[in-house]
């Protein structure tokens, strides 16, 4: 079935002095514009393409790639604003419009926001929103601990980060474990630390537990070895630090460097930490 703001796979149907008609299936012929179309195409090719509604809500199909589709999550500049609502390139010739009932607070020309794209059930029209909530599923989450999830960072807040988890439910990153910046509209790997009671879910960027913490064991020998044997960092180093050059929270790397140490395989001192003396990987 062919999908309105989707990208699909299309036949040419005919050929006109414009352009070709392409079997749109369900949603009938549907006009792809010459310049989009190679000289070269037959009817029979098929061709992977974009299709939305232009300016006289017509369909339309495209070869240009969208920054977002139909049932995205996606963050977005606005280009102008009208009296009508926010328009927002999309990277396709017709700009997204925000109608004003769809915006949280009022959006301004030249700014970035997340919204969702979808279709408007009273217009048919490809629409977005900032009003992201009511777009999420209303499935209770599943996820178990230490699940690998993706997730895109919505907004900040005084207690962390809010962010998207796989399309479809929301959770928070906690600000005093986070140590390194993110920026709106990132795509980061996260893991799900804790599903409440509440339905809130808890986020984190290090995944849990033994296994994580032997793989960030083997990168602090590596980067121990490369500094000849011995390092700088303990218990007292500052959180920003540890994350600079380890890539993980204090906590773990803590953890880490107690298991090194159970193991003889580093020794600790006032200064930092060795490694023992005859010790290989």
């Amino acid at each position: 079935m062919v999908e309105l703001g989707k990208k699909n796979t299309l036949t040419i149907a005919r050929k006109v002095d414009f352009g070709c008609y392409l079997d749109g299936e369900n949603l009938g012929e549907i006009l792809i514009p010459k310049r989009y179309v190679s000289p070269h195409s037959i009817i029979g090719d098929k061709i992977d393409v974009f299709v939305y509604l232009d300016g006289e809500e017509r369909l339309v199909a495209t070869t240009e790639e969208p920054l977002a589709q139909v049932g995205d999550f996606a963050c977005l500049k606005v280009n102008k604003v009208e009296n009508v609502g926010a328009f927002l390139e999309w990277g396709v010739m017709k700009e997204l419009l925000v109608p004003f009932s769809e915006q949280k607070i009022k959006m301004e020309e030249g700014r970035y926001y997340i919204v969702y794209v979808y279709i408007d059930p009273l217009t048919e029209r490809i629409t977005a929103s900032m009003k992201l909530e009511k777009f999420m599923s209303k499935e209770p989450a599943t996820y178990k601990f230490n699940d690998e999830v993706s997730l895109m960072i919505w907004t900040q807040t005084e207690f962390g980060y809010k962010a998207i988890i796989n399309k479809q439910h929301l959770g928070i990153l906690y600000k005093n474990e986070v140590f390194k910046k993110l920026t709106l509209g990132q795509k980061v790997t996260g893991y799900i630390k804790k599903v409440r009671e509440d339905g809130k879910i808890d986020l984190t960027l290090d995944k849990q537990g033994y296994t994580k913490i032997d793989a960030i064991a083997q990168k602090i020998l590596d980067v121990l070895d490369k500094a000849g044997g011995s390092l700088p960092y303990n218990d007292k180093t500052d959180p920003e630090v540890i994350y600079k050059i380890f890539g993980v929270s204090k906590k773990v790397f803590k953890q880490s460097i107690g298991n090194l140490f159970k193991q003889r395989i580093i020794e600790l001192t006032d200064k930092g930490f060795n490694r023992v003396k005859g010790e290989t990987e």
